[in-house]
């Protein structure tokens, strides 16, 4: 797979070697030319001098060719900028890094579906080390889903209830219920859920408040 990477910072850099050693055959664009000159020995070469925000410089990289882009400087704005470019010259996989959540939905809005947010990956793992939470974000998907994690509190409205009487938002799935011993289990639509039961669920992220609401409760603790 050929892979073209925006920006040789820490990220691109530690990135191109985990991907070089994988066997994949990658090029790092970076702009400034004392970077360049730092990690180029240790990147075998494999870095190209030039601003990835334009075109000519990705077509110089052989961009036509390029089976995924990843764009992972600490700009958001080039990022987008690359992954627009990529996108336009027909590459199907681009990958970005955005550094301020809020811009999130910005990359959505122009197509750009994976993202990676440092600042988020860090609240999830956060959430996940906090008791009280009830609803852990686990990983975004294609097409705006996103798989999350759910766990019953005693006060669930769907305690008691099987699978196929709860009424989950549009394209949602509970995909694994993991009881409170931690055996997992494919659900049924007569599998019933107890509390204490933690579900991974994949949901469109629009729909997590109403999902919240129906598998949580609308008044539940720090969820609310």
């Amino acid at each position: 797979m050929y892979i073209i990477i925006g920006g040789g910072g820490k990220v691109g850099f530690h990135l191109a070697q985990e991907l070089i050693q994988q066997g994949h055959e990658v090029l790092v664009i970076e702009r400034d030319p004392a970077r360049v000159s730092n990690i180029r020995e240790e990147l075998a070469g494999n870095i190209l001098l030039g601003d990835a925000c334009e075109a000519t410089t990705l077509d110089t990289a052989g961009i036509a060719r390029a089976d995924l882009v990843a764009a992972v400087t600490g700009d958001d704005e080039d990022n987008l900028v690359m992954c627009d470019i990529a996108r336009y010259r027909g590459v199907k996989r681009t990958i970005a890094r955005i550094n301020n959540p809020r811009n999130e939905l910005i990359f959505r809005k122009r197509g750009i579906e994976t993202t990676i947010s440092a600042t988020q990956a860090v609240l999830a793992q956060i959430e996940q080390e906090l008791p009280t939470q009830s609803m852990i974000p686990l990983l975004q998907l294609h097409s705006g889903l996103e798989l999350i994690e759910v766990k019953l509190p005693e006060t669930s409205p769907v305690v008691g209830r099987s699978v196929r009487e709860i009424l989950l938002p549009a394209e949602s799935l509970i995909s694994l219920v993991v009881d409170p011993g931690g055996v997992p289990r494919m659900p049924s639509g007569d599998t019933r859920l107890h509390a204490g039961d933690a579900l991974v669920v994949v949901a469109p992220k629009d729909s997590l408040d109403m999902l919240r609401e129906q598998l949580v409760g609308s008044t539940h603790g720090l969820d609310t």
